[in-house]
């Protein structure tokens, strides 16, 4: 049975036949196997027009080929000959000079007619595939070889499975994914909203304020009790600063900048370690301070290609929860359980799946090799005594220094990278910090970079997906709806709202003049944790009658008994 990538490989190949026989002027780019699929990048021509309607019938002309049971067949070839069969298509000739370059051996594959450039990794013949477990899913336009100066073409995309069932399943979970899309619930339920004046910056609304700052508010707590010292640090440094910890020479490409009078070039913060260097510099420091904790939350700004833009999952500017940690190497072990034993403490709330992924050093880095391997080393000895699942990725650490990054997996079973742990020898001494051991003997700390959630408007839009905007009770812009079923109703629906809200909480009273089932299904579409609806009994027995989110009505009960009710799942963060 052949492997899915070599199906999915091989789908590309025949979408891309499928496309030259509707578009023979069609001039083909790349077509590589992702992740549950695979795309091809086209230069079709201007007459052209393909639209998501379209793709039903590219699908039937690729089956029509797979029915023909065509082998793949490949052969090396030399430069020459390769330019000689793709002459014409600029992008082929393009990858041939720079595989040439490189020295690298040229490989073509054909399929029926369709001959392509590609190192291979495909079925053997067509009759492999299964001719009902794939889809054409979208058309995008994509720069070639993503870059913004290079000319845009048009993206297919599809996806591929071994089975029809495994297809299936994938739709239903995207269909399921398109419903809790946070960007549509984020507009439904006013939380936040995008403008082309600012692309990539969110503008927090009313309501998306206060799920950001109950976020930031448990953060802070938590973090208090551990010995954390919060800090706040300019948004504007000079260029100097970011040449001294590195980011100029590694990290500019991703930055924007700003100029003064003076004609001095200014980075706008794109992360806060530097920052923190200063801080801890800014007197001296005993061994008797350490590990020494440091904590922000301040807006970074990056700059991130337009194309790669996307809701709150992929932004320009964000905030981060962030903490330099500076210690000792024998501290490095202790450190490094206690923010494990954090991630558990801010994960576990959420019911949110989580594993570890390591990344070693990469191709540009900083300091010695034998620094490096021993930061990866004790990484490692860290990881397999965690208990939690890892893996590694080779060469995915920071210029600075190895990191763990942490791996979520949402209740659609969705896989996100959060926050990260780097373990960094470099940039303390790169800024030359210092402390002075019990022996009086002057020595760098080992700086241990980490966020937890990672960026705040990522993580919010993630637990939006996740819940499908049915946030938690603690973090729920509104949190309670009081419904008077009249208007003679409404003088105990503000007295209760009052009590209520005197205990804390978030709370509307709906005095619009709609029917009781209008608000009430209005309620439900806001995903309102608690409906409380009150009439002539309610008056009468000083209580109200309670609809809760997904469990529907739940009856009378006393107010007093509903305040402590909701105060206990407030209180411990349940997941309602």
């Amino acid at each position: 049975m052949a492997k899915i990538e070599e199906i999915r490989h091989s789908l590309a190949h025949i979408l891309a036949i499928a496309v030259l026989k509707k578009f023979p002027a069609a001039k083909l780019g790349i077509g590589p196997a992702i992740e549950n699929g695979f795309y091809y990048d086209i230069d079709l021509p201007a007459e052209a027009l393909l639209a998501k309607t379209g793709l039903p019938e590219l699908e039937s002309s690729m089956r029509e080929v797979i029915k023909k049971s065509c082998a793949f067949k490949g052969k090396k070839v030399s430069a020459a000959q390769a330019k000689k069969l793709f002459k014409g298509n600029k992008y082929k000739v393009e990858l041939i000079n720079e595989f040439s370059k490189k020295k690298l051996q040229l490989t073509v594959y054909q399929t029926d007619d369709f001959i392509d450039l590609c190192k291979g990794g495909h079925v053997k013949n067509t009759e492999e595939i299964p001719i009902d477990a794939f889809r054409l899913t979208k058309v995008a336009g994509a720069y070639w070889r993503g870059k913004e100066q290079n000319p845009m073409l048009t993206r297919i995309y599809g996806v591929a499975f071994n089975s029809k069932r495994e297809l299936d399943e994938y739709l239903k979970m995207q269909s399921e994914a398109e419903k809790r899309d946070h960007r549509k619930l984020g507009e439904r339920l006013e939380l936040f909203l995008f403008h082309e004046t600012a692309p990539g910056m969110p503008y927090w609304l009313p309501k998306g304020m206060i799920i950001l700052n109950e976020l930031i508010k448990f953060w802070k707590e938590e973090h208090q009790k551990r010995g954390y010292q919060e800090i706040s640090t300019p948004l504007l440094n000079k260029k100097e600063l970011y040449e001294i910890s590195g980011h100029w020479q590694h990290y500019s490409e991703n930055m924007f900048f700003a100029k003064t009078e003076e004609k001095e070039v200014y980075g706008i913060k794109p992360m806060n370690c530097a920052n923190a260097m200063i801080v801890y510099k800014s007197k001296p420091r005993s061994y008797k301070e350490l590990p020494l904790k440091l904590s922000d939350t301040d807006i970074l700004h990056r700059f991130e290609r337009s194309g790669t833009l996307f809701g709150l999952f992929r932004v320009r500017a964000f905030r981060q929860d962030d903490a330099h940690i500076f210690v000792s190497e024998d501290q490095i072990l202790n450190e490094y359980n206690n923010i494990l034993e954090l991630i558990e403490r801010f994960y576990s709330i959420f019911k949110l799946e989580y594993s570890f992924r390591l990344g070693t050093r990469p191709e540009k880095f900083i300091g010695d090799v034998k620094i490096w391997n021993k930061a990866e080393k004790t990484l490692k000895h860290i990881l397999k005594n965690s208990n939690k699942k890892y893996s590694i990725l080779e060469k995915d650490g920071a210029f600075y220094g190895p990191k763990i990054d942490i791996l979520i997996r949402d209740s659609l079973g969705r896989e996100w990278q959060m926050g990260t742990i780097q373990l960094d020898f470099q940039m303390p001494k790169n800024f030359g910090l210092t402390y002075n051991d019990n022996l009086g003997r002057k020595k760098n700390p080992v700086t241990i970079h980490r966020v937890i959630y990672g960026s705040l408007e990522r993580f919010i839009g993630i637990l939006l997906e996740h819940f499908a905007g049915a946030l938690p009770l603690w973090l729920s812009p509104e949190q309670v709806w009081i419904i008077p079923v009249g208007s003679k109703h409404e003088k105990y629906a503000k007295e209760i709202g009052d009590q209520i809200s005197d205990k804390g909480f978030r709370v509307t009273v709906k005095y619009e003049n709609e029917t009781v089932s209008k608000k009430i299904r209005e309620g439900e579409m806001q995903k309102i944790p608690y409906l409380a609806v009150v009439g002539d009994e309610e008056i009468k027995t000083k209580s109200v009658r309670i609809r809760e989110r997904g469990k529907g009505d739940m009856g009378p009960m006393k107010l007093n008994k509903f305040i402590e009710y909701v105060r206990n799942i407030s209180t411990n963060k349940t997941i309602n």
